[in-house]
């Protein structure tokens, strides 16, 4: 089943992407909404050409188009104008004469470039904004008509291989310098990659194309052939006929074309029977997978706490680590965050400094400021859970053998060592979740079958934006299907135990205690704790972010508080510290910032990207003739 799913999967993809691959795209800068040509077949055998770009423009200075030099299709291009027709006006563009690689807005100039092409440049002063404009640009290009001995001849690319401007629409309109005595005088042929054109003699004097969807990077080519005495004059004269050779080359090109035409029609009626194969399988498999989904949603029932508690005066479990209680509070947390991992590593910091494993002070330094010490005063000596002695080795590598480190060079050490703030972090946790299975608070099985069901949510979402962004409506019903079946992983992961029942009991008890600690200057003075309790309830205040609020609390419960830590300075030692430092706020805030710092910028396992980079050159568009 695993390898049929692999195999769909891979067939989706491959046809959507094969799907991309036909569609048009106007990403970029500039996208045409119509690029319309009129030109004017004048008796001497020069062109009046005027270019209507209907344009969308985003951060762009200048607009250009070049001729490629070709003494065999025209002799030179004069008589250039621009003018901007946007909403019914007609504001003719200035001469600026020279070329210029930025053009002000509202000048042009149309003359050569470096490379000896002849270039129209203009200035649209879109560098930093963006609209839709509308532009005409005007030109004749002379000896465009070749004078045969049977026919005339036009035979120019309007649009060349080097455009890069995509646009949804391009049309065209040529006069003949008179009218012919029968339409059928006037030989028309239409050249461009996607074959998408349509050409025709439309009137005894005029020539039609149009093209949709046409993407830049291609072509568009027009030849016509005409009765040869409406041209009186042309610089380029050949003492030979056309019409035969034109014929031949043009019947060849045409049988080419109606060859790829049909290959064509064969893939788009192959890819249309794939489509609707994947579709057919797609919903056979994944509807069982619904009807699947939905049968074993109903057998799942969640462990309910055994007493629903609004407040727990007392600590659920005395031996819980701060980082256990975290993680039952927050059972579907992947992973800690370098912020709230903080303040369960400030937390840890007070829990080993209440067991006697390390010392916390204060005192003045030379410049009479408070400097915050950390000492390490014994091994662990397997007496603690793991991942508390895994930070108390973290604390005491960080001393580097000394007595003591202080709180600003405990900062600074985690803000040099990010792959060991990394590997802290992430073992921290990956120790914490299983110190809660061993102590039957958390489900192995059942926290694996969730980590399955929210993969699976996220497949599913992730396929169905996919399909949907890519392949539209082919796709419609497996795309509903893989929403649906997304919704049901999602509840099914939901509704898993992956606490057990104690974990459940466990959970709602930390929440009531939680709670507690934010409310009990509320409560009635009976419910308190002694105060010798608090010290011990600070180390999880500390872990759950309250603990500056705990303190205003017990500033307003106990009445002779201040008094009462001065006198019992020993038995509340780490209480006073709190309160006289500003501890919480103080430790937590450093560390979280740190390690945040560290966790995020200097590991390499992503971030923010920075401003570095920035090139760019204005795009460009460019039109030859052949």
């Amino acid at each position: 089943m695993k390898n049929t799913r692999k195999i769909l999967y891979t067939l989706v993809f491959a046809l959507a992407f094969l799907l991309i691959g036909t569609v048009k795209s106007n990403a970029g800068t500039l996208s045409l909404n119509n690029l319309d040509f009129k030109a004017q077949i004048n008796n001497d055998g020069s062109m009046d050409v005027t270019e209507t770009w209907d344009i969308n423009i985003s951060e762009t200075n200048t607009l250009y188009k070049s001729f490629k030099t070709d003494s065999s299709k025209y002799s030179e291009i004069t008589d250039v104008t621009v003018k901007e027709i946007t909403n019914g006006q007609n504001k003719y563009f200035l001469d600026n004469k020279n070329w210029a690689y930025h053009v002000k807005k509202d000048y042009y100039y149309g003359t050569k470039n470096d490379d000896g092409d002849f270039e129209i440049g203009w200035g649209v002063g879109l560098d930093n904004s963006r609209g839709t404009r509308k532009y005409e640009i005007s030109y004749t290009v002379k000896d465009a008509i070749t004078k045969y001995n049977d026919y005339s001849e036009l035979y120019w690319q309007f649009v060349g291989k080097d455009f890069e401007i995509s646009a949804n629409k391009i049309t065209g309109t040529i006069y003949l310098p008179s009218n012919v005595s029968n339409k059928d005088d006037i030989k028309v042929w239409g050249h461009t990659e996607g074959l998408n054109g349509t050409i025709y003699a439309t009137d005894l004097n005029k020539i039609e194309f149009e093209l949709n969807n046409f993407r830049s990077g291609r072509y568009v080519e027009i030849r016509t052939l005409f009765p040869t005495e409406l041209i009186t004059y042309s610089g380029r004269t050949k003492n030979k006929e056309i019409l035969q050779t034109a014929i031949n080359e043009e019947t060849k090109w045409a049988d080419e074309a109606n060859a790829i035409r049909k290959r064509n029609e064969t893939i788009e009626r192959l890819v249309r029977i794939i489509i609707l194969v994947i579709n057919v399988i797609l919903i056979i498999v994944y509807l069982k997978k619904t009807i699947k989904y939905k049968k074993y949603l109903k057998t799942l029932n969640k462990y309910k706490p055994t007493t629903e508690l609004e407040y727990y005066r007392d600590l659920p479990d005395e031996n819980s680590t701060p980082g256990e209680a975290i993680k039952t509070m927050n059972i579907n947390l992947n992973q800690f965050t370098p912020t709230n991992f903080g303040k369960v590593f400030s937390a840890t910091i007070l829990d080993l400094a209440l067991k006697g494993y390390i010392e916390i002070s204060q005192e003045k330094n030379e410049k009479n400021k408070d400097v915050v010490k950390i000492s390490i005063l014994k091994e662990s000596n397997g007496q603690l859970k793991s991942d508390e002695e895994y930070i108390l080795n973290f604390v005491k590598n960080a001393t580097n053998g000394k007595e003591y480190i202080t709180l600003k060079e405990l900062e600074k050490y985690i803000q040099n060592h990010p792959s060991k703030v990394e590997s802290l972090l992430k073992n921290t946790h990956t120790k914490i979740n299983n110190q809660l299975i061993s102590e039957q608070i958390i489900d192995k099985e059942q926290q694996e079958e969730y980590k399955k069901y929210k993969n699976k949510q996220f497949g599913y979402g992730f396929t169905s934006i996919f399909l949907f962004g890519f392949t539209l409506i082919l796709f419609v019903i497996p795309i509903i299907i893989f929403i649906i079946d997304a919704i049901l992983c999602g509840k099914i992961a939901k509704r898993l135990n992956v606490l057990t029942q104690k974990g459940t009991d466990m959970q709602e008890q930390w929440k009531g205690l939680k709670k507690y600690m934010e409310d009990f200057s509320m409560l009635d003075k009976r419910e308190v704790p002694e105060l010798v309790i608090w010290e011990k309830y600070l180390v999880y205040a500390t872990a759950f972010g309250i603990a500056d609020k705990v303190i205003k609390q017990l500033k307003i419960v106990y009445p002779n508080f201040d008094e009462m830590m001065t006198a019992n300075l020993a038995t509340y030692t780490y209480m006073n510290l709190m309160i006289n430092t500003d501890f919480s706020r103080s430790f937590s805030n450093a560390i979280s910032s740190s390690m945040s710092s560290a966790y995020s910028s200097g590991s390499g396992s992503g971030g923010g990207f920075s401003s570095g980079g920035g090139f760019g050159r204005r795009p460009e568009a460019a039109v030859a003739g052949r």
